[in-house]
């Protein structure tokens, strides 16, 4: 089985983006699946645009996509993506759309397309804290959500939490919820980008049963 798993690039302020660097973290082979791993840009126009491109490129039998959230202090599967940009801060290309469909005439939200449920189920028998949102903010990440649940190949985003090098502290990554709550949240205590790593091992390990 072939998967495809991506992440996203630093943007606003920031350097480092928790997502991309968990994602580089992940093994190129999973319980005997082969993996592509790929970094997204911080764009609307753009990552939408890579995504197809990825997915024409590679033919994967299933797609994870992956976000930080600012204001989250564990890992959370998105059940669906809203039709909607609506940023808080321009993207890393100046854009800063303001309630706009992602889709014109499009649902207003698409569901997962693999089952959150079940990915939940292991990822907490191997003793990962993860929960199931209803809301993938507006920013880049939810557009991501929302055009990877419309694509043929099942696809489920994940969100995981801001993490930074020791001494740094997010300036980005609350997009996903409530500005001020999320940059004063700090990841759960002892979460680590390898753990991030394992957690999101586990996920594509526990694939197979969904995609025969």
């Amino acid at each position: 089985m072939h998967l495809l798993v991506t992440g996203f690039e630093p943007f606003g302020n920031d350097q480092f983006n928790a997502s991309g660097e968990a994602v580089r973290l992940v093994p190129d082979k999973a319980d005997g699946h082969q993996i592509t791993k790929a970094i997204l840009p911080v764009s609307f126009q753009r990552s939408g645009e890579v995504l197809a491109a990825l997915l024409q490129d590679h033919q994967p039998d299933a797609l994870i996509c992956v976000g930080e959230a600012g204001g989250r202090d564990e890992i959370s599967l998105e059940v669906q993506g809203a039709n909607v940009d609506d940023a808080r801060i321009p993207d890393n290309d100046g854009a800063q759309p303001v309630k706009q469909s992602i889709v014109r005439g499009g649902e207003d939200y698409r569901p997962a397309t693999l089952d959150p449920e079940m990915i939940l189920r292991a990822l907490h028998q191997a003793g990962h804290g993860a929960y199931l949102s209803e809301d993938a903010g507006k920013f880049v990440c939810n557009r991501i959500a929302y055009l990877a649940y419309g694509q043929k190949v099942p696809a489920l985003f994940i969100h995981v939490p801001a993490l930074r090098p020791a001494g740094q502290k997010a300036t980005v990554g609350a997009e996903t919820d409530n500005r001020e709550a999320a940059l004063k949240a700090q990841p759960r205590t002892g979460c680590t980008l390898p753990e991030l790593a394992e957690a999101l091992t586990v996920v594509l390990a526990s694939l197979a049963d969904q995609t025969k």
